[in-house]
Parts: structure tokens; C-alpha cells; sequence
């Protein structure tokens, strides 16, 4: 199963939450933060405008976002935890 995200939506794998403190203790599934950053899976192909012509999306696949903490809806695809949000919820991308 795969998913194509459309008009300005941006499909998103989120990273991994740490399961450790950085002293070495194992953190419990309720105490882990939900994830911030994620890498771009796929892209919409941009908002359609009032004059019929698309946006342009700012990001592409690959490239690794950052999103506030409960922005976008999670859906599971194969079993992994994605986030698919509109491009407007994103807050930037990291730098490479």
C-alpha cells in the first residue's frame, strides 16, 4: 500500500523518539515525546490557485522537516508510523 499525498500535502516518516536518556536509562512508552522532525516521503503537487496554474512545493523527497508537536494527522503505512500534513504546518527544513 502506498499513499499519494494531494494538493499541498506532504507525507512525512517521522524520526525515531529516543529510548534512552543520555545518562543510559531506558525510557517507558509513555514518558517518549512525540517526534518533531521526520524526512519527506512525498510530496502533493502543490495548491491549485484561483487562476487554474499549481504552487510550487518548497520541499522535495529526502529532504529532512521540521513540524510542531501535534501538527498533521498520523497514519500507518506497512506497519510504520507516518504524518501527513498540509505544507503550511511545516515550521522549516534542516540544513544539509
Amino acid at each position: 500500500m502506498s499513499v499519494r499525498p494531494l494538493e499541498d500535502r506532504i507525507l512525512i516518516k517521522p524520526t525515531e523518539p529516543e529510548t534512552k536518556t543520555s545518562s543510559g536509562l531506558f525510557l517507558p512508552e509513555s514518558a517518549k515525546e512525540r517526534p518533531m522532525q521526520g524526512t519527506v516521503i512525498a510530496t502533493g503537487p502543490g495548491l491549485l490557485l484561483d487562476n487554474g496554474e499549481r504552487a510550487i512545493v518548497n520541499v522535495k523527497k529526502g529532504d529532512v522537516v521540521v513540524y510542531g508537536r501535534y501538527a498533521g494527522t498520523e497514519i500507518e503505512i506497512k506497519n510504520a508510523k507516518h504524518v501527513i500534513m498540509r505544507e503550511s504546518e511545516l515550521l522549516g527544513v534542516m540544513a544539509k
